[in-house]
């Protein structure tokens, strides 16, 4: 991860974030996911209430997961977030789930589309917010 940005945030693992097994609920990760995605934009100094209030969202349009190690309530847990793919109509980010001990416990994959607030419609990132897309083009993935 040495040519490319990555934001890292620490996660909070709560014991109601537990399932049956005594390991963190798999649709947790989700959350985790969005964890790093709107703090990865935080660091770059954007803010995605911005974009809503200038009447776009960034919905999912399809996330990946892979499962690797369980983390258990009590265990020290970060994401890691940066840019895959910046297209200017979508945008992939990828993610790691780190524990304390710096092994991946998930990977994944979340892509992103702009769509206007008031319809839904897409629209392109690239056009829509040209300085965002040229700081996501600076310090994607390779």
């Amino acid at each position: 991860m040495d040519n490319y940005f990555v934001s890292t945030r620490e996660i909070q693992l709560y014991y109601a974030d537990t399932d049956m097994m005594g390991v963190i609920y798999h649709a947790n990760y989700l959350k985790f996911f969005e964890l790093g995605r709107t703090g990865f934009i935080e660091d770059l100094g954007y803010s995605y209430l911005a974009m809503e209030e200038a009447g776009y969202y960034a919905p999912v349009y399809d996330i990946q997961i892979t499962y690797k190690k369980p983390l258990r309530y009590g265990d020290q847990a970060f994401v890691k977030t940066w840019v895959d793919l910046n297209d200017g109509i979508k945008t992939i980010y990828g993610y790691a789930i780190m524990n304390g001990n710096e092994e991946e416990c998930a990977v994944g994959t979340s892509t992103h589309i702009i769509v206007k607030k008031d319809n839904f419609r897409p629209t392109s990132f690239k056009k829509t917010f040209p300085e965002w897309y040229l700081k996501y083009e600076e310090v994607k993935k390779k």
